[in-house]
């Protein structure tokens, strides 16, 4: 099923358009209380009317029972998923060190209720707040918040779950790290899965200054391992791994702005299975087809140097919830998880992890939609589709840009 409306704009769509004064409401009442707009205010009532749903939370819901799952691997870690998604600018960003010109600040990739407070975008917001409540080994779940364009694999509203240990840097903490690594390399390789990695540490991939080499390649080594058994809880049933065909995963070093070394790992899932109007077919046949469902691992010190975590080494890493469920549970498109149709809802029940059956037997009805825009008035394309999802709701599957001219009226 593909698009069933099409964008036919006859001006450039460039920049966010703020909300005309006369038109903005003086307060937004998000999750029982009032809060101040300003000019930079640009939450939706769509997006209001996310907020006290919290999917991870709703039992036998498919985030939820996999939160869970990412839970039980890690039973001897906090678990954290009931934290407001309001936080400050500098909470999600500065803390962070996210340069004052990172485009994830704008106002067109995120939702902001007034110049001091916004929606979370990751929940790496919560992460030095965490730490200084005093947890050394925790796990945070939680929905978090990104303008976005309009089709089956990007929502504004996700979910991610990021995980952290940190242990002391002396040698008791570095002998609690090497004696977790013996024990989850004695467990995979029993295990039916191959593992591509990467030098712990590298010319590109450097140990921070203050750090022994030493200390941050087992640190490194041990979010490696953790993961990589997280990965084969997740997969390694489900899409049936054996000897003959194991689960396979590859590290990459990657760079972020606060952490050092940093890697990415991709999943090689033998293969995914789906069902489309009850036929079944295979969404890769090539075993080397790559689902990125893990990102921004990074053994580190953490960022924000105030807290009181300085004589500490650790891990946190982050992944988002819907692209595993997409796998897991063979559902096509990202917003049925918010669909509230029983034919889907009950369809699953907590704890088991089931294959969707899809129920619409309707057609893709397609729709044509041109306007104009005044002259001195830019409209981003985020704005057009927050616009979308408030009159249309989730029944617009896609949005695309046909065709674009400038007229002079």
């Amino acid at each position: 099923m593909r698009s069933p409306l099409a964008l036919c704009p006859r001006l450039t769509l460039r920049s966010h358009v703020t909300t005309a004064a006369s038109t903005r409401p003086a307060t937004l009442s998000m999750l029982g209380r009032e809060y101040p707009t300003d000019e930079m205010t640009n939450v939706s009532p769509t997006i209001l009317s996310k907020l006290p749903l919290r999917l991870h939370t709703q039992h036998a819901h498919p985030l939820s029972t996999l939160r869970a799952l990412v839970e039980s691997h890690f039973p001897s870690y906090a678990h954290i998923s009931s934290l407001s998604p309001l936080v400050t600018p500098y909470q999600n960003f500065d803390v962070l060190s996210f340069p004052p010109d990172h485009p994830g600040r704008s106002a067109t990739d995120s939702y902001y209720v007034n110049k001091h407070l916004m929606l979370r975008t990751h929940t790496s917001a919560h992460e030095v707040d965490v730490f200084e409540k005093g947890e050394t080994k925790w796990l945070l779940t939680a929905d978090v918040y990104r303008r976005d364009e309009i089709d089956g694999s990007h929502y504004p509203v996700f979910h991610q779950t990021e995980g952290a240990r940190i242990v002391s840097a002396d040698s008791n903490g570095m002998k609690e790290i090497a004696d977790d690594n013996a024990s989850l390399q004695a467990h995979l390789r029993r295990s039916n899965i191959v593992i591509e990695d990467v030098p712990h540490l590298s010319p590109i991939n450097p140990c921070q200054p203050a750090h022994d080499p030493k200390h941050t390649e087992l640190i490194a080594k041990n979010l490696k391992l953790s993961l990589n058994s997280l990965i084969l809880t997740l997969f390694g049933d489900h899409v049936g791994a054996t000897p003959q065909n194991p689960l396979r995963v590859r590290w990459i070093e990657a760079t972020f702005p606060w952490t050092t070394p940093s890697f990415e790992m991709e999943d090689l899932l033998p293969w995914q299975v789906a069902r489309n109007s009850g036929v079944r077919c295979r969404l890769s046949a090539n075993p080397g087809q790559r689902t990125q469902v893990i990102s921004r691992q990074r053994p580190a010190q953490q960022p924000d140097t105030s807290s009181d975590i300085q004589n500490k080494l650790g891990w946190a890493f982050g992944l988002g919830l819907e692209r595993i469920a997409m796998i897991l549970y063979s559902i096509p498109d990202i917003r049925l998880f918010w669909s509230q149709d029983p034919r889907f809802l009950t369809q699953f029940k907590h704890g088991d992890i089931t294959t969707f059956r899809p129920y619409s037997k309707y057609p893709a009805c397609f729709k044509d939609v041109s306007f104009w825009l005044p002259k001195n008035v830019d409209l981003h394309d985020n704005d057009f589709c927050d616009l979308v999802r408030d009159v249309a709701g989730d029944t617009v599957e896609d949005v695309k840009m046909v065709r674009l001219s400038l007229s002079v009226l």
